[in-house]
């Protein structure tokens, strides 16, 4: 009997841990990337457009499977209308005209496609490359923390008096409602703008909880994937592949829950400046912030961030990768269940945060899982993180600790036609403390 209950001890120990570990990054009994998402959208053939869409909409106006649609120059859709696009319509963004997509404030989008036939946004050139378009601009009236309203006019190439008042955004409302972004493809976005940065793959500028965003891939964009500006957000299955600059951005008091989320990386596509997969601000310049209002917070569940190299110690001695999640000052982040496999280091407080019982309190990390990383948390320009660690790695916070392979940790990676991104359970090996080997970043 005594031993009959050492082994059920066992047996419920393991299988404790492993259903632990299950819930680690991106979950699901099966893998909800299958039909949806595309990892190689170089190799698809979405036909030629036979309808074209340029300037203002400002009524009611539904696009359909049966077409193409070419999206020529800034297209704004106004005067609270409602753009619906049926599952499976495909829209090509022009690169000659810089085109993108503006819902503006009280008006919406329903992009409400099904995992097997998805809404796709892409590039119209022969041979695609990120930035060939602009991408999808999102306004509402959520309260943002600057002063007066937000404006995004800076995106627009031309300029001019109606573009300026479309551009705006802001307000009091934090359950207003967008419309429905579910089941899109973004592909190719993020263009150029001279003197003002990049568009991003999708900006959501003080968006309400009542928007609906589900199942959103953005893949090789050359700004942000996505980027939340104020605003109250619930991002579900979103997915950033390979994109040049961060993944996810968060500024001006934006508060989001991001759950369920896969984002890879490439340590030779981010630009010169570096990328991370979650960069958290609360401003810019503090100067145009009313800190009277709640700053930036974000709630990250189940997310899988990996750097996706054959070579991640050259690529990290090239100085090509960089830390997986950047928190800036006045900002704040709850982390949980989720995997950052691939980085260097892991965490990176901006230099402005003091290690403090108050700051860390406000930045939590608990149940991950942190594999492959060239150093976990640390806070800018200080190579002494010893504080961090002993407070992190307290078993409290059921933080583990890897050294393998992303081959050996994910279930399959290198599937072209069917990626799957969880984790391979029996091959992981983890630990709650902390390796000296992996507790540093070297120079």
């Amino acid at each position: 009997m005594k031993n009959f209950i050492q082994t059920l001890c066992i047996c419920l120990l393991i299988t404790g841990n492993v259903f632990g570990q299950q819930e680690k990054g991106i979950i699901g009994a099966d893998n909800w990337l299958y039909n949806w998402t595309e990892f190689n959208p170089k190799s698809q053939n979405y036909g030629e457009p036979n309808q074209i869409l340029a300037g203002n909409i400002t009524e009611d106006t539904k696009l359909t499977k049966r077409n193409v649609y070419l999206l020529s120059g800034s297209v704004f859709i106004t005067n609270n209308a409602t753009l619906t696009i049926e599952p499976g319509t495909v829209i090509i963004g022009d690169y000659q005209s810089k085109a993108s997509l503006t819902i503006t404030k009280g008006a919406k989008i329903i992009a409400d496609g099904i995992e097997t036939d998805p809404i796709i946004f892409t590039s119209n050139r022969s041979v695609k490359r990120a930035g060939d378009w602009g991408g999808i601009i999102i306004l509402g009236d959520a309260p943002t923390t600057k002063f007066g309203s937000g404006s995004v006019a800076s995106y627009y190439p031309k300029l001019d008096a109606t573009t300026y008042a479309n551009s705006n955004y802001g307000g009091e409302n934090l359950a207003s409602n967008s419309g429905i972004l579910r089941y899109v493809r973004i592909e190719y976005a993020g263009k150029r703008i001279k003197n003002a940065g990049y568009f991003n793959g999708l900006l959501l500028a003080s968006v309400g909880n009542e928007t609906v965003l589900e199942n959103i891939m953005i893949s090789h964009c050359a700004g942000n994937s996505f980027e939340i500006l104020g605003g109250e957000t619930y991002l579900h299955k979103a997915v950033s592949y390979k994109t040049n600059s961060n993944d996810f951005k968060f500024n001006f008091g934006a508060q989001c829950m991001l759950s369920n989320s896969l984002a890879i990386r490439s340590p030779y596509v981010s630009n010169s400046a570096g990328a991370r997969c979650l960069m958290i601000n609360s401003y810019d310049n503090k100067e145009e912030i009313d800190f009277s209002k709640k700053g930036t917070t974000v709630v990250a569940k189940n997310l899988t961030l990996i750097t996706d190299s054959d070579d991640l110690t050259s690529a990290i001695e090239q100085g090509l990768v960089k830390e997986a999640v950047y928190v800036g000052h006045n900002a704040s982040l709850e982390m949980n269940k989720s995997v950052i496999s691939g980085f260097n280091p892991a965490v990176l407080f901006e230099d402005k945060i003091k290690v403090n019982q108050e700051n860390l309190e406000k930045i939590k990390f608990t149940d991950m899982y942190f594999n492959n990383c060239n150093g976990n948390i640390f806070v800018e320009n200080n190579m002494n993180n010893e504080d961090l660690e002993n407070w992190y790695g307290n078993s409290a916070f059921f933080n583990v600790y890897s050294k393998g392979d992303n081959s050996e940790t994910f279930i399959d990676l290198n599937n072209k036609r069917r990626p799957d991104y969880r984790l391979r359970i029996n091959k992981i090996i983890a630990s709650n403390e902390v390796d000296p080997a992996i507790n540093r970043i070297d120079n």
